[in-house]
Protein backbone atom coordinates (compact mmCIF):
# COMPACT_ATOMS: atom_id res chain seq x y z
CA UNK A 1 0.00 0.00 0.00
CA UNK A 2 2.84 2.34 0.88
CA UNK A 3 4.51 1.66 -2.50
CA UNK A 4 1.26 2.49 -4.30
CA UNK A 5 1.00 5.83 -2.48
CA UNK A 6 4.62 6.66 -3.38
CA UNK A 7 3.98 5.77 -7.06
CA UNK A 8 0.83 7.90 -7.16
CA UNK A 9 2.64 10.86 -5.53
CA UNK A 10 5.62 10.52 -7.91
CA UNK A 11 3.28 10.29 -10.89
CA UNK A 12 1.49 13.41 -9.71
CA UNK A 13 4.75 15.32 -9.27
CA UNK A 14 6.03 14.26 -12.70
CA UNK A 15 2.75 15.22 -14.34
CA UNK A 16 2.81 18.61 -12.58
CA UNK A 17 6.47 19.18 -13.57
CA UNK A 18 5.67 18.28 -17.17
CA UNK A 19 2.55 20.44 -17.46
CA UNK A 20 3.74 23.52 -15.52
CA UNK A 21 5.90 24.96 -18.37
CA UNK A 22 3.01 24.51 -20.81
CA UNK A 23 0.58 26.24 -18.42
CA UNK A 24 3.03 29.13 -17.96
CA UNK A 25 3.56 29.39 -21.74
CA UNK A 26 -0.20 29.46 -22.35
CA UNK A 27 -0.67 32.14 -19.66
CA UNK A 28 2.06 34.24 -21.29
CA UNK A 29 0.44 33.85 -24.73
CA UNK A 30 -2.97 34.85 -23.35
CA UNK A 31 -1.39 37.85 -21.60
CA UNK A 32 0.36 38.97 -24.80
CA UNK A 33 -2.82 38.50 -26.85
CA UNK A 34 -4.77 40.60 -24.35
CA UNK A 35 -2.30 43.44 -24.90
CA UNK A 36 -2.91 43.33 -28.64
CA UNK A 37 -6.65 42.78 -28.23
CA UNK A 38 -6.96 45.97 -26.17
CA UNK A 39 -6.34 47.83 -29.40
CA UNK A 40 -9.63 47.74 -31.24
CA UNK A 41 -8.42 48.88 -34.63
CA UNK A 42 -11.13 50.64 -36.61
CA UNK A 43 -11.68 51.99 -40.09
CA UNK A 44 -14.14 54.89 -40.23
CA UNK A 45 -15.25 57.50 -42.74
CA UNK A 46 -16.30 61.10 -42.24
CA UNK A 47 -18.55 60.68 -45.29
CA UNK A 48 -20.75 57.85 -43.96
CA UNK A 49 -21.20 55.66 -40.88
CA UNK A 50 -21.00 51.91 -40.56
CA UNK A 51 -23.98 50.26 -42.27
CA UNK A 52 -25.05 53.67 -43.60
CA UNK A 53 -25.53 54.96 -47.14
CA UNK A 54 -22.44 55.96 -49.11
CA UNK A 55 -22.98 59.47 -50.56
CA UNK A 56 -23.48 59.49 -54.37
CA UNK A 57 -20.28 61.55 -54.79
CA UNK A 58 -18.27 58.35 -54.18
CA UNK A 59 -20.27 56.21 -56.63
CA UNK A 60 -20.91 55.91 -60.37
CA UNK A 61 -23.81 58.34 -59.88
CA UNK A 62 -21.39 61.05 -58.78
CA UNK A 63 -17.66 61.73 -59.09
CA UNK A 64 -16.74 58.05 -58.66
CA UNK A 65 -13.87 58.89 -56.29
CA UNK A 66 -12.84 57.04 -53.13
CA UNK A 67 -14.32 58.29 -49.86
CA UNK A 68 -12.18 59.62 -47.01
CA UNK A 69 -11.13 56.88 -44.60
CA UNK A 70 -9.48 57.08 -41.18
CA UNK A 71 -7.53 54.32 -39.43
CA UNK A 72 -7.88 54.27 -35.63
CA UNK A 73 -5.85 52.34 -33.03
CA UNK A 74 -3.53 50.68 -35.53
CA UNK A 75 -0.96 48.52 -33.65
CA UNK A 76 2.48 50.15 -33.49
CA UNK A 77 4.41 46.95 -34.24
CA UNK A 78 3.05 46.47 -37.76
CA UNK A 79 5.10 46.69 -40.97
CA UNK A 80 2.32 47.59 -43.43
CA UNK A 81 -1.41 48.00 -43.99
CA UNK A 82 -3.64 46.60 -46.72
CA UNK A 83 -7.14 47.69 -47.76
CA UNK A 84 -9.68 45.76 -49.82
CA UNK A 85 -13.09 47.10 -50.82
CA UNK A 86 -15.55 44.64 -52.28
CA UNK A 87 -19.25 44.02 -52.88
CA UNK A 88 -20.42 40.50 -51.94
CA UNK A 89 -23.93 41.26 -53.26
CA UNK A 90 -22.91 41.57 -56.93
CA UNK A 91 -24.99 39.30 -59.21
CA UNK A 92 -21.97 37.44 -60.66
CA UNK A 93 -20.23 36.96 -57.29
CA UNK A 94 -18.10 39.27 -55.18
CA UNK A 95 -17.00 42.36 -57.12
CA UNK A 96 -13.68 43.89 -56.06
CA UNK A 97 -13.73 47.71 -56.13
CA UNK A 98 -10.32 48.56 -54.70
CA UNK A 99 -7.12 46.82 -53.61
CA UNK A 100 -4.32 48.68 -51.82
CA UNK A 101 -1.31 47.08 -50.15
CA UNK A 102 2.08 48.01 -48.66
CA UNK A 103 0.51 51.11 -47.15
CA UNK A 104 2.96 52.79 -44.76
CA UNK A 105 2.18 51.57 -41.22
CA UNK A 106 2.06 55.13 -39.87
CA UNK A 107 -0.69 56.14 -42.32
CA UNK A 108 -3.67 57.47 -40.38
CA UNK A 109 -6.11 57.44 -43.27
CA UNK A 110 -6.82 58.21 -46.90
CA UNK A 111 -8.28 61.49 -48.11
CA UNK A 112 -11.06 61.40 -50.68
CA UNK A 113 -9.85 61.01 -54.26
CA UNK A 114 -6.34 60.02 -53.17
CA UNK A 115 -3.98 57.13 -52.55
CA UNK A 116 -1.23 57.11 -49.90
CA UNK A 117 2.21 57.71 -51.45
CA UNK A 118 3.62 54.37 -50.32
CA UNK A 119 0.63 52.25 -51.33
CA UNK A 120 0.50 49.89 -54.27
CA UNK A 121 -2.87 49.70 -56.04
CA UNK A 122 -3.69 46.16 -57.05
CA UNK A 123 -6.18 45.12 -59.70
CA UNK A 124 -9.92 45.48 -59.19
CA UNK A 125 -12.57 43.28 -60.85
CA UNK A 126 -12.24 45.31 -64.07
CA UNK A 127 -8.60 44.10 -64.15
CA UNK A 128 -7.35 47.67 -63.65
CA UNK A 129 -5.60 49.36 -60.74
CA UNK A 130 -7.60 51.97 -58.87
CA UNK A 131 -10.93 52.64 -57.25
CA UNK A 132 -14.29 51.79 -58.81
CA UNK A 133 -17.21 53.32 -56.94
CA UNK A 134 -20.41 51.50 -56.02
CA UNK A 135 -22.66 51.00 -59.03
CA UNK A 136 -25.14 48.19 -58.32
CA UNK A 137 -27.33 47.14 -61.25
CA UNK A 138 -30.33 46.89 -58.93
CA UNK A 139 -31.25 46.82 -55.28
CA UNK A 140 -29.17 47.85 -52.30
CA UNK A 141 -25.65 46.44 -52.04
CA UNK A 142 -23.15 46.28 -49.19
CA UNK A 143 -19.61 47.57 -49.73
CA UNK A 144 -16.99 46.22 -47.33
CA UNK A 145 -13.90 48.33 -46.67
CA UNK A 146 -11.53 45.87 -44.97
CA UNK A 147 -8.34 47.09 -43.32
CA UNK A 148 -5.54 44.68 -42.42
CA UNK A 149 -2.58 45.41 -40.11
CA UNK A 150 0.32 43.17 -41.20
CA UNK A 151 3.60 42.07 -39.69
CA UNK A 152 5.35 42.34 -43.07
CA UNK A 153 5.39 44.08 -46.41
CA UNK A 154 3.78 42.07 -49.20
CA UNK A 155 6.19 40.89 -51.88
CA UNK A 156 3.77 41.33 -54.79
CA UNK A 157 3.89 43.18 -58.08
CA UNK A 158 1.43 45.83 -59.23
CA UNK A 159 -0.66 43.23 -61.06
CA UNK A 160 -1.69 41.59 -57.79
CA UNK A 161 -5.42 41.15 -57.29
CA UNK A 162 -7.53 40.54 -54.20
CA UNK A 163 -6.93 36.79 -54.32
CA UNK A 164 -3.15 37.23 -54.50
CA UNK A 165 -3.12 39.81 -51.71
CA UNK A 166 -5.28 37.65 -49.44
CA UNK A 167 -3.12 34.59 -50.09
CA UNK A 168 0.11 36.49 -49.37
CA UNK A 169 -1.36 38.05 -46.20
CA UNK A 170 -2.13 34.62 -44.67
CA UNK A 171 -0.20 34.20 -41.44
CA UNK A 172 0.77 37.90 -41.37
CA UNK A 173 -2.46 39.57 -40.20
CA UNK A 174 -2.18 41.07 -36.71
CA UNK A 175 -5.48 42.96 -36.74
CA UNK A 176 -8.48 43.46 -39.01
CA UNK A 177 -11.21 46.07 -39.13
CA UNK A 178 -14.08 46.72 -41.48
CA UNK A 179 -16.49 49.44 -42.43
CA UNK A 180 -19.66 48.62 -44.37
CA UNK A 181 -21.27 51.17 -46.65
CA UNK A 182 -24.60 50.73 -48.42
CA UNK A 183 -25.67 51.97 -51.81
CA UNK A 184 -28.70 51.72 -54.04
CA UNK A 185 -28.20 53.02 -57.59
CA UNK A 186 -30.36 55.93 -58.65
CA UNK A 187 -32.87 55.13 -61.38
Amino acid sequence: MRKLIIVVVLFGLLTFAFLLPKVNQKATEVSQNKKIDKLNMKIISSAFGNNAKIPPKYTCDGENINPPLSFVDVPKEIKSLALIMDDPDAPMGTFVHWVLFNINPTTKGIDDNSVPNSAVQGLNSMNKPGYIGPCPPSGSHRYFFKLYALDSMLNLNVNADKKGVEKTMQGHILKEAQLIGLYNKKN
